[in-house]
């Protein structure tokens, strides 16, 4: 039986860091708008939920509701900078029934429709083996590590080895996280008491939460629509 697939992109008007990111142009059309074509473009995706509290915004430019994109009014209990995102999460999940939820941001403009696929295949194979209850995405870092005293954390600085060969280690980009109704009521959050990491490709995990991430981020965009590595669609 197919799993139903509810996407969650939450969107707030207002941005501390970077004024009203989620609307500015990011080469060539909304920044909201990369993530929301590459969640479209998923087929196993049933609906996306956009809960906002910027919706007139996001009909200006030109966001049309349909069948599978849906705008919720976010409730002002919890709006505000300070309001954890679980919070969010969990009145989407008390209003939209689902078997799956995969939730992710405007800020992860490079995020593609293949490495959510993937994510949703290893998340599916999860489940069914019970080797974990969510998924989240991470960045597989192997570098040399110092607490700001100068102590040395993972690594022996009087026996250097390549860094190929220290212990890897893992962080959450942001990127993608997808559980169900069972692993959130487990921890209230999105990631549940027994979580699986994929490691997401390294040009797709921008998150864009400063000014320089966001002219990192239009760099590298740039230098994935020379190479063709992603696709400039309408705005």
């Amino acid at each position: 039986m197919k799993s139903k697939i509810v996407a969650l992109l939450p969107m707030k008007a207002n941005s501390t860091r970077v004024k009203g990111k989620n609307f500015r142009d990011f080469c060539g059309k909304p920044l909201f708008k990369w993530i929301l074509d590459s969640l479209l473009a998923v087929e196993e995706i049933d609906k996306i939920v956009i809960n906002t509290d910027a919706k007139d915004i996001l009909l200006k430019n030109g966001l049309i509701e349909s069948e599978r994109v849906t705008i919720r009014q976010r409730k002002k209990d919890i709006c505000g900078d300070d309001v954890s995102m679980n919070l969010v999460l969990a009145d989407d999940i008390d209003n939209i029934d689902a078997d799956i939820y995969l939730m992710t941001h405007t800020t992860n403009p490079l995020l593609s429709s293949d490495t959510i696929r993937r994510a949703i295949k290893q998340y599916k194979e999860a489940l069914i083996e019970n080797r974990a209850d969510s998924l989240f995405t991470v960045n597989k870092i192997q570098t040399r590590f110092y607490t700001e005293n100068c102590k040395a954390i993972n690594h022996d600085p009087n026996n250097l080895i390549p860094t190929q060969n220290l212990e890897p280690w893992y962080e959450e980009n942001s990127n993608l996280y997808l559980f169900n109704r069972e692993s959130f009521a487990s921890t209230n959050a999105r990631i549940g008491v027994k979580p699986e990491m994929m490691v997401s490709p390294v040009l797709e995990c921008s998150d864009i939460d400063t000014p320089d991430d966001w002219d990192r981020a239009v760099v590298m965009t740039h230098y994935m629509l020379e190479k063709g590595l992603v696709k400039a669609q309408a705005r």
